[in-house]
């Protein structure tokens, strides 16, 4: 069996090599080819946190894998990251295990680069300024997916801590990014003057006000995965002229923000303008006008960890990365 290091993945896998991954793997499964049984969570309240187990295969491809990831958000104050995980992959022709991945770096990148591909087919094509409401680990590929996709001039940087938003925009600048930011302590202004906002936050309750938005702007929200999560509120889905998820079965059962807006009344699950793969296969149209408010809203699906897993996996065998082991 392979095992790769994080260093390892993230000094040979980046967002271009995990939107063109995801994009393989979201047509596969519009050709029916993905095996994906809905993910088991287990709660741990006392602590906020919270452990996923996601398995799932390729059957075009032969190729099995499950993640098993841990989100403790009281970590830091321990000297320790927020969210732990690891990737299985395995061969689904003879039962071999292949290799064991760290899945933190990971589970960031195949979320920034769903938002990526997102934004790519719903946000303006002129959009220039990007808002970031929640500058944790998760809220850098984020950042670092639309910058993929889109000419971004302005970085609005919003977080309850605004040193931790410095630290998140000096963070962007070590990568490479010359893309000059802000941090902004007032949200409504960040959210009035972005093109897109990203919102990666834990968050039980609403993280802006819909009415702020401005016709046009895109958001992508994929830091609530809980039905009691809600970053966005109903003004928000009620104001979207088009809503793409990336896992329908998944948001039903785990998107707070749109489970509560569909038990308001005025709003149904029957209003999703389409899945991701839909938007990747044409069969579903992207944005049609500057006009239209678009949200993207991503719980994470267990085939996104095996595309990125899959690619990994390659390059690794491709380069001689990572250490073989007997176990």
């Amino acid at each position: 069996m392979l095992v790769i290091s994080e260093k390892e993945i993230q000094q040979s896998y980046g967002m271009k090599d995990a939107i063109a991954d995801l994009k393989a793997v979201l047509r596969a499964h519009g050709a029916q080819q993905i095996d994906n049984p809905h993910r088991t969570v287990l709660a741990f309240p006392q602590h906020e946190a919270s452990a996923l187990y996601m398995p799932s295969a390729d059957l075009s491809e032969e190729v099995s894998a499950i993640k098993v990831v841990t989100i403790f958000p009281k970590n830091p104050s321990r000297g320790m990251a927020t969210t732990q995980g690891v990737i299985l992959l395995s061969d689904a022709e003879n039962g071999e295990h292949l290799a064991l991945l760290n899945a933190s770096y990971l589970t960031r990148l195949r979320t920034g680069a769903l938002s990526g591909i997102a934004t790519d087919f719903l946000a303006r094509k002129d959009a220039r300024v990007l808002t970031i409401i929640g500058t944790g680990a998760m809220g850098f590929e984020q950042a670092i997916g639309v910058l993929a996709v889109r000419d971004i001039e302005r970085i609005l940087l919003v977080n309850r801590t605004p040193e931790k938003a410095q630290k998140f925009g000096e963070k962007l600048r070590a990568f490479g990014v010359t893309v000059p930011f802000e941090v902004c302590e007032d949200v409504s202004a960040a959210v009035r003057q972005a093109d897109i906002i990203c919102c990666a936050t834990r968050s039980n309750e609403p993280v802006f006000n819909g009415l702020d938005l401005k016709p046009g702007t895109h958001i992508n929200g994929v830091g609530s995965y809980l039905p009691y999560m809600k970053e966005v509120d109903n003004t928000t889905v009620s104001r979207a002229a088009k809503i793409i998820v990336d896992d329908l079965a998944g948001v039903k059962d785990e998107a707070g923000e749109l489970i509560s807006a569909a038990n308001q009344g005025n709003w149904s699950f029957n209003d999703i303008h389409g899945e991701l793969y839909e938007l990747v296969m044409r069969t579903k149209t992207g944005r049609e006008n500057e006009e239209e408010i678009t949200f993207f809203k991503s719980v994470g699906a267990a085939y996104f960890d095996l595309a990125v897993a899959k690619g990994v996996y390659r390059q690794s065998k491709e380069r001689n990365i990572g250490m073989e082991i007997e176990v």
